[in-house]
């Protein structure tokens, strides 16, 4: 059995999976600006096809959209009828901009991960989905302390109505979940689905290649590899949107806790 493995290895080894560097990628001009990577190409591919994307919908503005303003104003009109004003109230209107921004934003880079010659989320990088966790972290502490004053908000957040003798297991149990735990959970979520899709995908492409050179009989097998490749691509488009706007939608729960006036 051992040496069946070591065997089907040596066939495979055209094709290694290289885990690491898929996830640690060298400088694109090699022994210069080590960050200067592939990731860092995506994520200002993104802001720059932002910028222009709304540029040329707004290039023109009519009384009457046209399709691209339509198309703008609809993901906007989206970002803040269904996520700040049912999340938060009318007060939520303020918050929109930054909440289209950030579902936009993390779409684009899901979306990188079903692109043919791409092929990766720079989300499949813990540090671009904590870096958004904090900035949204920021946004409602700051908020709950503009609207409360600092000791108010923390005796909002952290001391529920409950007996006073519970209450020194309530508080700390409260500074964890909502101080710590938040955006924690915002980064660990979108990172570990974006990790994961990039790494089921390689497994099936590679597999299906590792497969067909070990043995022409499986041949039918790689196919049947390549298959699943092309819908699990399909499931993870899916899984790109429903992340982008599960992370949204929790910042503006944040934000609505945050000026909240109690429990």
């Amino acid at each position: 059995m051992r040496e069946r493995i070591g065997e089907f290895a040596a066939a495979a080894a055209p094709f290694p999976p290289d885990v690491e560097e898929n996830f640690f990628l060298p400088a694109i001009v090699e022994g210069t600006y080590p960050w200067f990577t592939k990731v860092t190409v995506l994520i200002w591919l993104t802001v720059g096809l932002l910028i222009v994307f709304f540029l040329w919908a707004y290039r023109d503005p009519k009384l009457v959209p046209t399709k691209r303003q339509w198309i703008a104003e609809s993901i906007y009109g989206f970002a803040r009828n269904n996520i700040a004003v049912d999340m938060i109230g009318r007060e939520g209107v303020r918050f929109a901009p930054y909440f289209t921004t950030l579902f936009l934003f993390i779409l684009v880079n899901n979306l990188f991960g079903i692109i043919p010659g791409i092929q990766f989320s720079p989300n499949a990088h813990i540090a671009f989905p904590a870096f958004l966790a904090v900035i949204s972290y920021v946004l409602f502490i700051a908020v709950g302390i503009r609207r409360h004053g600092l000791l108010k908000y923390l005796k909002v957040q952290l001391v529920p109505p409950a007996p006073a003798f519970v209450l020194p297991i309530l508080i700390p149990i409260e500074f964890f979940s909502n101080l710590i735990v938040r955006p924690v959970t915002l980064a660990l979520r979108l990172f570990a689905n974006m990790f994961a899709g990039h790494m089921i995908l390689l497994v099936f492409t590679l597999g299906g290649f590792a497969l067909m050179n070990a043995n022409a009989l499986l041949f039918p097998v790689s196919l049947v590899s390549w298959l699943m490749t092309v819908a699990l691509t399909f499931l993870e488009a899916v899984i790109a949107i429903l992340q982008a706007y599960i992370f949204v939608v929790l910042t503006a729960s944040y934000v609505q806790g945050a000026l909240a006036e109690g429990h």
